[in-house]
């Protein structure tokens, strides 16, 4: 079924499953027509159905995913398992870690492993004196390789567990708590639905390669929306709030959502700050410039950084909200800075540009998960003082203070790219994709270097011995 002949509660429902995935803006505002076009007065009509309409571009194809990586489950190990072990069926979900877990112990015990969370292939295996007196009576060949089937059950379940986290913390990342919204109350309230939602898949768009740094994400639709929301008495703020948590939606809050929301944002600057020191502590980074170094996993650092400058900013948007920003007074944990690219950081200082000046600022404070464990103290006045010496604003810039939102952005169709570039059509994309254009990497064997049209790369991209963007 096209999008032009679903109903407006079944346009709801998939703007509600957008929440969990990575559409393209212009898909869900074609969705957010459908729900409530009919709703909107002409001006607003006009400017939602421009947008809508380029979600029909290329005939609505796309070379880029419309989703982020999902977690494979281990449903190959516990048919493995079940076939090895003669068992005629379990109880176990293969796409649950615990459950995995679970049924891996289950395995273990069968073996009569001493620990069964610990198969250790050269300490822990039964030898033959032990397996009769354990009443096991299969051959070592089969023992072994039961016990290696176990082992890979419980690995997977800890690899499971892993990407569960990983794409949590990028939903998160991305879009705060949107993936945790309850379908019942999206779509119970068809405007803030329809807010969270497009400004979710604002919020996702992917970075592009350019020196002029992200466009604000709240633009001319996500303000058409957000004024229906203050327009609706009935509007679920509590449900914006998780996507959107601006001082302007924080203060229509009661006190008690507040907390709530305020000890969240809290618990996940924790975590994420914990995960933060593990990679920080097997690494080395150049803290001074914070330049990708061969070695670096630079794809886990930045995500985890932008979880946790996500909640950072919206637990001082909160604190703010609650009239409770003097407790940076006792304590300030700064900001994580992401790792840059080494092409991306060379083309800002062919054009007299430098690091971030936040980059000062973090060079001059305790590492944050430092502060938040109470290892080392930092205080509003050392946040304050950091940003005097580097030259930024320390209020204006998010570190001690909400962050200016800045002027409504524009809407632009989203770019095809390949790595950050832009790239003029979705054709194009896929073959430079699958050549490894852009990637830093040598072309991949047996693949012949492509003359690619100067049309087809629309990114403004430095230049290589005055041949042109490379």
């Amino acid at each position: 079924m096209s999008v032009a002949e679903v109903s407006a509660a079944e346009a709801l429902a998939a703007l509600h499953a957008s929440l969990d995935e990575r559409r393209r803006p212009e898909e869900v505002a074609l969705l957010v027509w459908r729900a409530v076009g009919g709703r909107l007065g002409l001006r607003e009509r006009m400017v939602l159905g421009r947008v809508a309409r380029a979600a029909s571009r290329w005939n609505g194809w796309s070379s880029m995913s419309a989703d982020f990586a999902r977690p494979v489950g281990g449903g190959r190990q516990v048919d493995a398992a079940l076939r090895l072990f003669e068992l005629p069926g379990a109880d176990v979900d293969a796409h649950d870690p615990a459950s995995l877990l679970d049924f891996s112990v289950q395995l273990s015990e069968s073996l009569g492993a001493v620990d069964a969370r610990r198969l250790d292939f050269l300490r822990d295996r039964l030898n033959r004196e032990a397996r009769a007196s354990a009443g096991i009576e299969i051959s070592k060949r089969q023992y072994n390789r039961r016990f290696r089937v176990a082992q890979r059950v419980a690995a997977k379940a800890g690899r499971l567990e892993t990407e569960r986290s990983k794409r949590q913390l990028t939903m998160i990342a991305r879009a705060g708590f949107a993936a945790d919204i309850d379908r019942d109350a999206f779509v119970a309230d068809p405007w803030a639905g329809c807010f969270v939602a497009y400004l979710a898949a604002k919020r996702k768009l992917r970075r592009e390669f350019t020196l002029s740094g992200r466009e604000n994400p709240y633009d001319e639709i996500a303000d058409l929306l957000f004024r229906r929301c203050v327009d609706n008495p009935g509007t679920d703020w509590w449900m914006v709030a998780q996507v959107w948590p601006s001082p302007e939606v924080l203060a229509r809050l009661s006190e008690a959502r507040r907390g709530e929301l305020l000890g969240r944002w809290w618990a996940t600057m924790r975590q994420v700050a914990g995960l933060l020191k593990r990679v920080w502590a097997a690494s080395e980074f150049d803290r001074a410039t914070m330049i990708v170094r061969r070695g670096n996993d630079s794809s886990t650092w930045n995500l985890l950084c932008g979880a946790y400058n996500t909640a950072r900013a919206a637990w001082i948007n909160t604190l703010a909200a609650s009239d409770s920003i003097g407790l940076l007074e006792v304590s300030c944990p700064g900001k994580a800075m992401m790792l840059i690219a080494a092409d991306l950081a060379a083309w800002h200082r062919s054009t007299g540009g430098g690091p971030h000046p936040d980059v000062g600022v973090w060079t001059r404070l305790p590492l944050p998960w430092d502060v938040l464990d109470g290892a080392a103290p930092c205080t509003r006045r050392d946040v304050e003082a950091a940003c005097a010496d580097a030259g930024v604003d320390p209020a204006r810039s998010g570190w001690v203070w909400p962050r200016s939102v800045g002027d409504i952005g524009v809407f632009r169709p989203t770019p095809e790219l390949v790595h950050g570039v832009s790239i003029a059509d979705p054709v194009w994309a896929s073959v430079l994709r699958s050549d490894g254009a852009f990637s830093g990497k040598p072309a991949k064997a047996g693949r012949a270097q492509r003359q690619v049209p100067a049309a087809v790369v629309t990114s403004t991209l430095p230049e290589r011995g005055g041949q042109g963007p490379q």
